[in-house]
């Protein structure tokens, strides 16, 4: 490639987070490809991440843009995939990444706590390489995409090199959140200690229904969980498997009043010096 057109786009320059984050800014619709102005707004993020003079960012888009055609041979004129692009522009660890972005969207921790519990099998507090790969094979059977045990390893193997942070062979709580790209804690919009008596209370509505996904009026297994985690990660950003299973002890100690492994909300509301509502 002729070096006087431009310098060639960088591979591997983003991680599946940040591309997936500005591939969904251009297909709010979830479409799954972009159109051809789409595509010189997703050339333009790019340039502008790498630092391009603003003076002359047409003229580069429009190179970039011939670039990437001419050498991953993507559409002339046609649209542009997802995957099309995320080869271009992702290493192989982080394409294979963007399947959990892409593919398992959470809402919340209460959803996270039920992937965890479900791989957590042995309740050791981590997900060993074994349980990473049960969790795996469910993916990919989920997208009618089976593969061979020996894949099946391989791809674990990866995962657990990018994301053991201490590579001790298997991962944290933290670990799979990073893993999972689970959204921003829920609690962190709320300022309990600032707001008025009755702020409170209507805040307290507000918690209590986000975790109570069953709609039982009690908290219970994941739903306790979830609670707990977003609680912890409050006062610490990193929260342990082993941690949590402590402080989720602690708060069944001090709320379920009746000893029935649950949270009522009348419980809870006592223990936060709150009466809930009726």
């Amino acid at each position: 490639m002729d070096s006087a057109r431009g310098p060639a786009p960088r591979t591997g320059s983003w991680d599946a987070a940040g591309f997936l984050r500005v591939w969904r800014s251009l297909d709010p619709q979830g479409r799954g490809y972009l159109d051809d102005k789409e595509l010189d707004a997703f050339c333009r993020q790019m340039l502008t991440t790498l630092g391009t003079d603003e003076a002359v960012m047409d003229e580069n888009v429009q190179k970039v843009k011939q670039q990437l055609v001419a050498a991953h041979d993507l559409p002339q004129d046609g649209p542009v995939r997802m995957d099309q692009l995320a080869r271009v522009f992702l290493s192989e660890d982080e394409n294979f990444l963007l399947l959990f972005r892409q593919e398992s969207p959470l809402d919340s921790s209460v959803e996270f706590m039920q992937i965890w519990r479900k791989y957590d099998a042995d309740r050791s507090g981590f997900i060993s390489a074994a349980e990473l790969q049960n969790f795996l094979r469910d993916l990919l059977l989920r997208r009618r995409r089976p593969v061979s045990e020996a894949k099946l390893e391989e791809y674990a193997g990866a995962m657990m090199k990018v994301f053991d942070r201490n590579q001790d062979g298997r991962l944290d709580l933290s670990d799979l959140a990073r893993i999972l790209a689970l959204q921003e804690n829920f609690l962190l919009q709320f300022k309990m200690d600032a707001c008025s008596t009755e702020e409170r209370k209507r805040d307290f509505e507000k918690i209590f229904a986000h975790y109570d996904v069953s709609e039982t009026g009690a908290l219970e297994g994941p739903e306790v969980d979830g609670f707990v985690k977003d609680m912890m990660e409050l006062v610490q950003p990193s929260v342990r498997g082993v941690d949590l299973e402590r402080f989720r002890e602690s708060l069944l100690r001090h709320c379920d009043a009746n000893g029935d492994g649950k949270i009522q909300k009348s419980e809870l509301a006592l223990c936060l010096g709150l009466r809930s509502s009726p």
